[in-house]
């Protein structure tokens, strides 16, 4: 992505650097002189490609939804990374990120995790490769993800509580801060998302681009042409997103649509909508897009979705859509359960809550006959079935949830 490459000292314009305790100058200013040489090896991407072909099940499919495109009209494709092992695209960053850590001779891990997805991932590559593992976690998100902290436990990791602010990810990231803080020299801080200081958006991005990566090589095979006409990918941090976008970014002739959480409505003050609500702001070491009342102080922020509920966006997208290169749209709690229980009527596949917001764009705009819209399913639902349990008397019986003639008439491909 030649246009939006991050600059030499971590800058997406205006957004990015590497805002730190002095403590953690070392850690940081290591892995930034580093990672670039180390993950471009022979031997790294040797040992990268072939974890994500032979224990994550890559390249994961490009499935041409049938229902779901005569439902809307057009050609729609969904990138399958919930089939990913460990259920979702997380996995990528922390098996990049764990060989990476390897070689610079660290041996315990720290992680933060909102949905759980990220930690789960973290937690498994640590019991690949033998390492001590931390996973912090905000005590609102422990108990309506439980699920994934007993599959963390499980697989060996320590699972600790942030008690903190709301309880959520945000709170959960700044313990793990602190954490790295206490032990600046043995452990290696995996971050699940674009978000951080310079160098993980960038490095966080590089692993995930394998997901655009691929796109291009099956949509040739689907479609005889490499560039789909829109990919749809949701946004919290942004880390699903920017890897579905990153091979198209130079495209102009490919539309970008991310979709961000909206909660109870933007101006609900029940929100994460980070593109609409956020001005210039410092969080977890990057200067990006930050949502904060007059004083600075951060909003907290509301989605139903664990993995979106995060009151700013990496500097990355910051970026992108302040020069208008990706379009940031938003989905309501409602709408993203109304998504995610017409996915799995119409193709028998349970969306994470995360993935259903992007599903629900498919509602607020009708595409061409011809266009091909690929849409990100970034993990799988099994973490978030309580959630729609708990909501299903609301949408099972709403016609949203089938195709309606009305919406079959003129729209069959």
């Amino acid at each position: 992505m030649s246009q939006f490459q991050v600059s030499e000292k971590g800058y997406y314009g205006e957004f990015g650097g590497a805002y730190i305790p002095e403590m953690l100058v070392p850690n940081v200013e290591e892995l930034r002189a580093s990672y670039l040489e180390i993950i471009n090896s022979d031997d790294f991407q040797k040992e990268f490609r072939g974890l994500l072909r032979d224990y994550c099940g890559r390249p994961t499919p490009l499935y041409f939804a049938k229902r779901l495109s005569e439902n809307y009209g057009s050609r729609i494709y969904l990138k399958r990374e919930d089939l990913n092992h460990t259920g979702a695209h997380k996995v990528n960053n922390t098996i990049g990120q764990i060989l990476l850590a390897r070689r610079l001779g660290k041996q315990r891990i720290i992680a933060e995790t909102g949905a759980g997805q990220h930690g789960v991932a973290t937690a498994t590559v640590c019991a690949l490769m033998g390492m001590d593992c931390v996973v912090y976690m905000g005590e609102v998100d422990m108990a309506r993800q439980k699920p994934n902290v007993e599959r963390m436990k499980m697989l060996g990791a320590t699972v600790v509580s942030a008690t903190c602010g709301s309880k959520t990810l945000k709170d959960a990231t700044n313990e793990a801060i602190r954490d790295w803080i206490n032990h600046p020299v043995d452990t290696h801080y995996i971050i699940g998302s674009v978000v951080g200081p310079h160098p993980y958006p960038d490095m966080v991005a590089r692993f995930q681009s394998v997901i655009s990566e691929e796109i291009k090589i099956q949509l040739k095979e689907h479609e005889g042409r490499e560039n789909p006409d829109v990919v749809i990918a949701c946004v919290g941090g942004g880390s699903n997103a920017i890897g579905a976008f990153y091979h198209f970014l130079d495209e102009e002739s490919v539309r970008l649509i991310a979709v961000e959480g909206a909660g109870e409505g933007v101006e609900s003050g029940r929100t994460a909508a980070t593109s609409v609500l956020g001005k210039p702001g410092i969080i977890h070491g990057s200067m990006t897009l930050l949502m904060q009342d007059e004083f600075g102080q951060i909003t907290e922020p509301h989605c139903i979705s664990a993995g979106l509920d995060y009151p700013g966006i990496g500097p990355v997208h910051a970026f992108l859509n302040k020069s208008g290169r990706v379009s940031y749209a938003h989905a309501t709690d409602n709408e993203a359960l109304a998504a995610g229980y017409r996915l799995a009527r119409l193709e028998g596949i349970i969306p994470a809550l995360e993935s259903a917001h992007a599903l629900a764009y498919l509602e607020k705009e009708k595409f061409k006959p011809d266009d091909v819209v690929v849409v990100n399913v970034s993990g799988r639902g099994d973490k978030d079935l309580m959630t729609y349990i708990e909501r299903r008397d609301q949408f099972e019986n709403e016609s949203t949830c089938q195709p309606t003639l009305g919406s079959l008439q003129g729209r069959l491909v």
